[in-house]
């Protein structure tokens, strides 16, 4: 299922994402893979060449809290792969340490967490929509959470009331409700799209920075995280929101149509983007 795929993983330099790259590499996948440090990322795709004896995976640069990098990062997709399979949208910042609790901004002034957990692969999807489209059937998987926090479009910079956990919360809410509003735009024949809470607590640096323990285990979330990129039983299946492997609920805020629609208008109005789907 997975040998003959061309997949780009965000955030594939540690944690999850460098284990799920490290799973399809096993299966033959052709892999892209992105992180924000040139060293860690050559260092990653020589490990995984050397592990398993395949071509060594391409490396894509970019720091997601710039929109201008992850403009940049889609053209630099596009030149690496005439075709898409599957991007996974993996990249991400926690709650707290090492990226703090107070609040801060990205490059473009946008609330930190916000912009990078969900702006930055909002405008990655779209950019990479008509590849992924041609490129059909293709999968979309969003790493997301099970922590969700309802936005408030009055404040969608979170202004007023701030915390890690909120602004956390409410990016990994907003990638879900953008993947219901994209399933419904788009036919699952094209291209499916899912998002998943992968594993509670794994042990990866940015958990064990602010938490200081786990509670499962990293293989959790890849299993989690591979059903959705390859099990051929999805291959329909789109729209959804699943705690590890199983489909269930979102916050009841990504049900509501309107505020679905609102936040898409305010996404493709933050990145610059016209969004037409």
């Amino acid at each position: 299922m997975t040998s003959a795929r061309t997949i780009f993983i965000t955030g594939a330099t540690d944690g999850l994402g460098r284990a799920v790259a490290d799973r399809l590499a096993a299966e033959g996948a052709t892999l892209i893979l992105h992180g924000r440090d040139r060293d860690r990322l050559d260092g990653v795709a020589a490990d995984i060449q050397a592990a398993h004896g395949v071509p060594r995976p391409r490396t894509v640069l970019a720091d997601l809290a710039d929109l201008a990098q992850v403009r940049r990062l889609a053209d630099d997709v596009r030149e690496a792969t005439g075709r898409l399979d599957v991007f996974v949208s993996n990249a991400g910042i926690g709650s707290g340490e090492p990226d703090g609790r107070s609040r801060r901004t990205s490059a473009d002034g946008y609330e930190l967490r916000f912009a990078v957990n969900y702006l930055a692969g909002f405008l990655l999807t779209m950019e990479l929509l008509p590849l992924l489209r041609a490129s059909a059937p293709a999968r979309i998987v969003n790493v997301a959470s099970i922590g969700q926090h309802p936005l408030d479009f009055d404040d969608l910079m979170i202004e007023h009331g701030y915390s890690g956990g909120r602004a956390y919360g409410q990016s990994k809410l907003a990638q879900i409700m953008s993947g219901f509003e994209l399933a419904g735009r788009v036919p699952a024949a094209e291209v499916t799209v899912n998002s998943l809470h992968p594993a509670t607590y794994m042990p990866t640096k940015m958990v064990l920075a602010e938490v200081g323990h786990h509670i499962d285990s990293l293989e959790t979330g890849v299993t989690a995280t591979h059903r959705l990129i390859s099990d051929a039983g999805l291959a329909q299946t789109t729209g959804g929101f699943f705690d590890r492997t199983r489909e269930t609920r979102a916050n009841a805020q990504a049900y509501d149509a309107d505020a679905r629609a609102e936040l898409w208008r305010r996404s493709a109005e933050l990145v610059g983007h016209p969004s037409v789907v």
